[in-house]
């Protein structure tokens, strides 16, 4: 099996130790982002649903990177500060999940990275 580093200018660079993507064989698994806007390295806003659309077209920059997209995904798995604001961060991804949305984990943490208010990871599929 492959395995191939996916890399976009698109999205956020890693603060650490690891890669945005992983190419193996025909998934695409792709590390958690926050609402970081790649141009400005500043978060997109400071509510909930202002970071997960930014989350998510994070996501999207680095699927397309990889030769898939969105309509792909087969796993999600979201990280919230405050599970109060669950609802609002899932009316935001309903809209980047119109139809058939991937299986999905939502998780509530103590704290993430750069004192972000959600993070979002995913796993795709290359399309056929």
């Amino acid at each position: 099996m492959t395995r191939e580093v996916v890399a976009t200018e698109n999205a956020p660079g890693a603060i650490g130790p690891y890669s945005q993507a992983i190419k193996a064989g025909n998934m695409v698994f792709v590390s958690g982002q926050t609402g970081v806007v790649p141009q400005t390295k500043q978060f997109a806003g400071n509510t909930v649903a202002e970071q997960t659309a930014q989350a998510l077209k994070n996501l999207q920059a680095i699927l397309e990177a990889a030769g898939t997209d969105m309509a792909h995904v087969v796993r999600t798995s979201v990280y919230l500060v405050d599970m109060a604001t669950f609802s609002e961060m899932n009316s935001v991804y309903a809209t980047f999940f119109p139809e058939n949305p991937p299986a999905r984990s939502t998780i509530a943490v103590r704290s993430l990275p750069l004192d972000a208010l959600v993070e979002i990871d995913l796993i795709a599929v290359l399309p056929d």
